[in-house]
């Protein structure tokens, strides 16, 4: 195996970087297949490096040169004795190679004796004494051989006379375990987790900062701020300590950008990261600071816990508990925890009262070497010719990380006098701070890109980049490639869509926008701050240069409540404008005819200035607005695309939209005085986006026109609405029809039967509906005469005609709730039911019976009938597509389902809610949220509350076997996985509920709960590798419980690492079946249950403990799934000997 090159960052440079944590010296034919394989195999499952050395190695007399090599960069040695390990000349050569280059160091050589007594090591007797007279008489012509099987002596006396592991007659799995603690205990700071390019000059850096944290201090709870300049590396730095002590406390959270949290969400918001992950409830749920006080007091109270707050800029964003108790945090806490503040000023950390501040220290000349030639030249070395120039901006940058950073990679692939050049400019500004050096990479940007860096610096950190782009590109600046060119030079980044931008450059940006005028923010080009924004409004300035204000009010800034618009007139070049959180007064007679973005919450004024000409208007935010009208006559909104008016509860009338015919987004929710919508938005063929929830003076509908692109029509709670438009039967493209609460509803139109895209259609709590009997179908459809429908009516066939064409034009049906008082329904015949359906719901409509036919619908997916009133169920085995079928509270079903013989996940997944995404606003904050439509998120089968049920035994195999089967489809498709529990509409786990109290012997570690928790063992060191997941089976009990909310204290150091909720609700008052319940679910391995000893708790979907009788678990390896055709677990093979558990 070839060696890893050994790092040198300059020519001048002796010091050698070890790139090897562990180098194991063993003898292949006696330990390869098993303790040394094992060892291997548990050290890199640690994320240890370790050298593994392969037979291509082992040719010749004499060592290879990449073994010695090997040996020189390693950290840690393991020599494995084996009876048979003095007979190879090869193994002896690389012991005395390690006792050379250890003999400074003798601690880091580890013996372990295997099948050898450590006497015959250290004696040389027994194998050990035949293997050195053969030695002797082999070389005993040969005077240097001689001298050569001397030093193997001593370098075995030596070794063997160190303290190791005889483990001999004893268990290999725990002495592996104890091993491999000691060696990750004497590596010390370990970052395998990270990426190598963040290891520059972090390794020491971390060992001085474990220091301050006195770990070994158990009684205490003690607080420690990281403190430096910009770009210096503090976050980097906390992370890396993060990565490496957080598996020594109970619990541990990093709460990144506090200072973020704080302004978008103030202390509730701080509260709710911290608890949320320490608690490890994602969806916590908080709604004030004093509910979040107590719950941290009663859930962390005595736990040792890790805590880092990440970029605190204002002491107030410390203060997340009532009272403003700095100390509260450090007083509930367990002996032994530990809080680390990262902030830029010192000085909020002394003020914080903490117990010691670390200062992170510059680069010294070797490390900022090493980063530069990383981000300049790509490589480990500075190029020739190029020392002298590397030698200036090094000295300039004086350490800052993040500033060698992006001069390195402003000047990669420039030549010589292109250097030469930045480094004169660099020459000249010595005497400069961090800021000079960054501006170098500013300055050799384009007018355009300078502009678009600015923009991003003062506005637009931390946005998506698709809504940037659009942003930039209404002000003319081509950001796709001005975007490229400032992520290629380390100014921005892009992960997961998002811009990011370092706050040193934020700074730069900044200083930049301010530096010709640093106190008359009036001549400014961008406005960010309150403050400045206060300034400028006050004195009534006229702010011509002004092209872009974005201000936040923030609880910091006191005394500026309120603000004077006036100059807002003045500003004749203003484009962007966003009014956030402001509380403002005067007068507005105009606005800029060049603003293309405003985003004005709590706007004053009862309409727009009469004199503004929204030619440019892209985007208009108005929410909880005074307006009553935009403006009277028609404007010209050519490029109008998005218009949110919501929660302005004067608006009674909205103007003339004909001219915007780009139109795509239309907000309207909780206009409560507005009675109708001009006729002009039902021409708007763009029109994608119309929301006119809880306009509850609505009384009609626009006519709509066939060829609009609305795909989402959102009417919930129009209470005064009695009748929908036939024409949205012609919105071809409508994908979401949402009536809920109409209450006034008395007719739908027949055309909507005709919309073949819609996917989802809310009938919720439309009372007149149901009392209309629209909803409801007698026993024999031949009793009924007629039912008005809309505005047509339909013959004596009804409704059963209706619910056919439903199912024929709707592939992706989720049909409402009916009422508990309906009387029994019919679903139609077979043939009327396409076979295209992915996705029936049809629970709550009392059904009496299930057609044959739905056995016939091959590419069904999902098949929700719960809360009908059938008795049994057609045969579901052809389904082989079916993934999730719900069957709860079905009180009178008696047979047990015929499950899919083959399940076939091999062409498509559930889909999200929202499915092709509609434009949203990206100038300002209020982005309407998907329709609360609950999709199913478990894979597998539910069958909870059905007391009438006969024949249940040999239901927990056969669902086993299905369960099975869908591990091995997903397994075999190479399908993502999402955590078990995680809410969402796109986080489904393998789950399924079904009566039984006894549990398969296949799941071989069974156990009766003595906490309400499933407590599960680490897996042998063995088989570690070889597991793919955890199958769980747990008998709980189908009734409400006492129990406490708040999961147990640590056990022995075992925490509660993990909550499972179970797709049902025990505290419902309809569930009847009281006998006991069986929840069986599954787990890949790499989302970490199972890979260490833990407890996991199982609530209910409501968030409510569950009375846990008993458990079983299996680790689950590949051979496991390898099913015969048979449904039982008769047909599940045996998995091979030395394997099984």
């Amino acid at each position: 195996m070839a060696s890893k090159a050994i790092i040198q960052c300059s020519s001048s440079s002796s010091h050698v970087m070890r790139t090897y944590d562990v180098f194991v010296s063993f003898r292949g034919e006696d330990t390869r297949n098993n303790i040394t394989s094992f060892l291997l195999g548990s050290l890199e499952s640690k994320g240890i490096d370790v050298f593994k050395d392969n037979e291509d190695l082992r040719k010749g007399e004499s060592i290879a040169p990449e073994l010695l090599q090997a040996i020189e960069v390693s950290r840690i040695f393991v020599v494995v004795f084996s009876k048979n390990y003095a007979s190879s000349t090869w193994c002896l050569r690389e012991l005395t190679h390690i006792c050379n280059c250890t003999q400074t160091s003798p601690g880091s050589v580890l013996p372990i004796f295997y099948d050898v007594d450590p006497s015959d090591v250290r004696k040389l007797s027994g194998s050990y004494e035949e293997a050195f007279a053969k030695y002797k008489e082999r070389f005993r012509e040969d005077r240097e051989k001689m001298k050569e099987v001397q030093t193997w002596r001593e370098a075995l006396k030596e070794v063997g006379e160190l303290g190791g592991w005889d483990i001999r007659d004893k268990s290999q799995n725990a002495e592996i375990e104890k091993i491999v603690q000691t060696i990750i205990k004497k590596l010390g700071s370990k970052f395998s987790s990270l990426p190598k390019d963040n290891l520059v000059g972090m390794e020491s850096r971390v060992e001085e900062l474990v220091k301050c944290l006195r770990l070994g201090s158990v009684n205490d709870v003690r607080v420690v701020g990281i403190s430096g300049m910009s770009g210096i590396g503090k976050t980097e730095l906390a992370r890396a300590l993060y990565e490496r002590i957080s598996d020594q406390f109970d619990v541990h959270c990093l709460v990144d950008d506090v200072s973020k949290i704080y302004q978008d969400s103030g202390r509730l918001g701080v509260q709710k990261q911290l608890l949320s992950q320490c608690l490890n409830e994602k969806n916590l749920e908080i709604y004030d600071v004093s509910q979040g006080t107590c719950l941290a007091w009663k859930r962390l109270q005595n736990a040792k816990a890790l805590v880092v707050f990440d970029e605190v800029v204002n002491e107030r964003q410390l203060q997340m508990f009532t009272g403003n108790r700095d100390s509260l945090l450090r007083e509930c806490l367990g002996g032994g925890s530990r809080i680390i503040i990262i902030s830029r000023d010192e000085h909020i950390l002394r003020t914080h009262g903490v117990d010691d501040v670390y200062q992170v220290p510059l680069l010294d000349r070797e490390e900022a070497v090493q980063l530069f030639c990383k981000n300049a030249f790509k490589d480990n070395f500075i190029m020739s010719g190029y020392a002298e120039f590397a030698d200036v901006i090094l000295s300039q940058a004086q350490g800052n990380p993040l500033a060698i950073k992006a001069v390195g990679s402003s000047l990669f692939g420039l030549n010589a006098p292109q250097w030469r050049s930045a480094v004169a400019k660099l020459r000249e500004q010595k005497s400069r701070d961090i800021m000079d050096v960054l501006r170098i990479s500013f300055d050799e940007l384009d007018d355009t890109n300078k502009e678009i860096f600015l923009d991003i610096a003062c506005f637009f950190n931390n946005f998506y980049v698709k809504s940037v782009m659009e942003i930039l590109d209404f002000r003319g600046f081509y950001p796709e490639h001005g975007l490229q060119v400032l992520q290629d030079r380390s100014l921005i980044i892009n992960e997961y869509g998002i811009i990011g931008m370092h706050g040193l450059l934020i700074d730069l940006g900044r200083c930049i926008v301010r530096e010709k005028s640093p106190k008359e923010p009036s001549n400014w080009s961008r406005l960010w701050k309150y403050q400045d924004l206060y300034k400028i409004m006050s004195n009534n300035m006229a702010a011509e240069k002004l092209e872009a204000i974005a201000v936040d009010y923030e609880s910091d800034d006191e005394g500026f409540h309120e603000i004077r618009v006036d100059a807002l007139s003045k500003m004749s070049h203003l484009k962007l404008l966003k009014l956030w959180g402001v509380t403002s007064s005067g007068s507005l007679n105009h606005l800029s005819d060049e603003l293309g973005y405003i985003t004005w919450d709590k706007y004053p004024f009862v309409c727009l200035p009469k004199s503004f000409q929204p030619n440019k208007l892209v985007e208009l935010c108005l929410e909880y607005s005074n307006i009553k009208h935009l403006w009277k006559d028609r404007k010209p909104l050519h490029n109008l695309r998005r218009l949110v008016l919501s929660h302005s509860k004067n608006l009674i009338e909205l103007p003339d939209l004909g001219e915007a015919l780009n139109l795509e987004w239309l907000d309207l929710k909780g206009c409560i005085k507005l009675k109708k919508i001009n006729p002009s938005i039902g021409l708007l063929r763009k029109l994608a986006y119309l929301n006119l929830k809880d306009c509850t003076s609505l009384v009609e509908l626009p006519h709509f026109k066939e060829d609009l692109n609305l795909q989402h029509l959102t009417l919930e709670g129009c209470t005064h609405l009695k009748h929908i438009n036939p024409s949205v039967g012609l919105l071809r493209k409508l994908e979401y029809l949402i009536l809920e609460d109409c209450k006034s509803l008395v007719s739908l139109p027949n055309s909507i039967l005709c919309l073949n895209s819609l996917k989802y259609l809310s009938l919720y709590g439309c009372s007149g509906l149901y009392n209309s009997g629209l909803l409801k179908e007698p026993r024999d459809a031949e009793l009924l005469k007629q039912l008005c429908i809309g505005e047509a009516s339909t013959d004596s066939k009804s409704i059963s005609s209706i619910v056919k064409r439903w199912f024929m034009w709707s592939p992706r049906l989720w049909y409402s709730r009916a009422h508990n008082d309906s009387v029994g329904c019919l679903l139609p015949s077979a043939p009327t039911i396409p076979p295209s359906m992915i996705q029936l719901d049809l629970s709550y409509c009392n059904l009496v019976q299930i057609p044959d036919a739905i056995g016939n619908l091959h590419c069904l997916e999902i098949l929700n009938l719960e809360g009908n009133s059938f008795a049994a169920l057609p045969d579901l085995k052809g389904l082989s597509k079916l993934r999730y079928l719900k069957l709860d509270h079905c009180k009178h079903l008696k047979d047990f389902p015929k499950l899919p013989a083959r399940t076939d996940l091999s062409y498509t997944f559930l889909l999200p809610i929202l499915g092709r995404a509609v434009e949203l606003p990206v100038w300002g904050f209020s982005v309407p949220k998907a329709p609360n439509v609950e999709l199913p998120r478990a894979l597998g089968l539910s069958m909870f509350n059905c007391p009438e049920l006969v024949e249940r035994e040999g239901c927990s195999s056969m669902v086993l076997s299905w369960m099975i089967q869908i591990v091995q489809a997903h397994y075999q498709n190479n399908f993502a996985w999402w955590p078990i529990g995680m809410p969402g509409f796109s986080n489904p786990y393998i789950c399924s509920v079904i009566p039984g109290s006894e549990i398969e012997g296949w799941f071989t570690t069974q156990h009766v709960s003595k906490d309400n928790l499933i407590t599960i063992d680490p897996p042998p060191l063995m088989q570690h590798d070889k597991c793919i997941g955890v199958a769980y089976c747990v008998v709980f009990a189908a009734h409400s419980t006492d129990l406490e909310m708040v999961p147990p204290e640590t056990e022995r150091g075992y925490p509660v690492m993990g909550i499972v909720w179970i797709p049902v609700d025990v505290h419902e008052d309809v569930v009847t079946d009281k006998s006991d319940h069986l929840c069986l679910f599954y787990s890949p391995t790499y989302i970490g249950i199972g890979d260490w000893k833990l407890k996991v708790k199982i609530m209910d979907k409501k968030g409510f403990p569950v009375e846990v009788k008993k458990y079983g678990y299996r680790r689950v390896h590949e051979e496991d799934l390898d099913l015969e055709p048979s449904l039982n677990t008769a047909g599940i093979r045996k998995r091979k000997r030395g394997t099984d558990e």
